[in-house]
């Protein structure tokens, strides 16, 4: 069973919220509401077993993947970054007023593996310490060419700190948005930035075998 949401005001449709702190403090927890839905007032709850879930991230959902299984960002670390680039982003203004989110993160016990694709980990925003309760098993992802934000070395560096070393993997001449799923016609020409890739990168031959390594590694862990 897969269930997946939109988050409010940091989707396509609504991107209202998309630059503030507060889509990154709330993105986990509408991942732990879903998951205590699916597992609670879901009227098919009874047909899943709580001992085998798991979670699929791409991009902020990589981001929000990390933090729901026992990762702690400080958003304070953003500072020194709005300086030196002069940004006036509401999360660089918050920070400039003070108002840093401080509460804890929210995390979810109840996910045993997570695969996370290309997650846009700004510097400074995750240490060893911050990612020390992260010990479930990880299927990492990332792009060759990055994008969108995502800076291929900061991927490196986040499967170097995490206590629990990922089975890591990088997909060649690949570049972020590769982890979508392949385009229409429609979607193509409407969004041409999100549906095309490096020449010779191949699409759905890449997510064939990414889509079965996804499986793969669930069918492991969640047994």
């Amino acid at each position: 069973m897969v269930a997946a949401i939109n988050h409010p005001g940091d989707t396509a449709r609504d991107s209202s919220r998309t630059d503030e702190f507060s889509v990154l403090v709330e993105r986990p927890a509408d991942m732990k509401r879903l998951t205590d839905f699916m597992l609670g007032a879901w009227k098919e709850a009874a047909v899943l077993d709580p001992k085998r879930v798991g979670l699929f991230g791409f991009s902020r959902g990589a981001y929000t993947g990390l933090v729901v299984i026992g990762g702690n960002p400080d958003f304070g670390a953003l500072a020194p970054l709005c300086d030196r680039d002069g940004a006036t982003t509401p999360k660089c203004q918050a920070i400039r007023d003070g108002l840093v989110p401080t509460e804890a993160a929210v995390h979810d016990p109840r996910i045993r593996a997570a695969v996370l694709a290309d997650p846009p980990l700004y510097e400074g925003l995750f240490n060893r310490e911050r990612l020390a309760n992260v010990t479930i098993p990880i299927l990492l992802w990332r792009s060759a060419l990055g994008g969108d934000g995502v800076v291929p070395a900061s991927v490196d560096t986040l499967e170097q700190m995490l206590p629990a070393r990922p089975d890591f993997r990088i997909v060649p001449n690949s570049s972020h948005f590769s982890f979508l799923a392949p385009c229409p016609p429609k979607l193509a020409e409407a969004a041409p930035i999100l549906c095309t890739d490096p020449p010779g990168f191949d699409r759905e031959a890449f997510h064939s075998a990414f889509n079965d390594a996804a499986v793969s590694f669930f069918r492991k862990h969640l047994e």
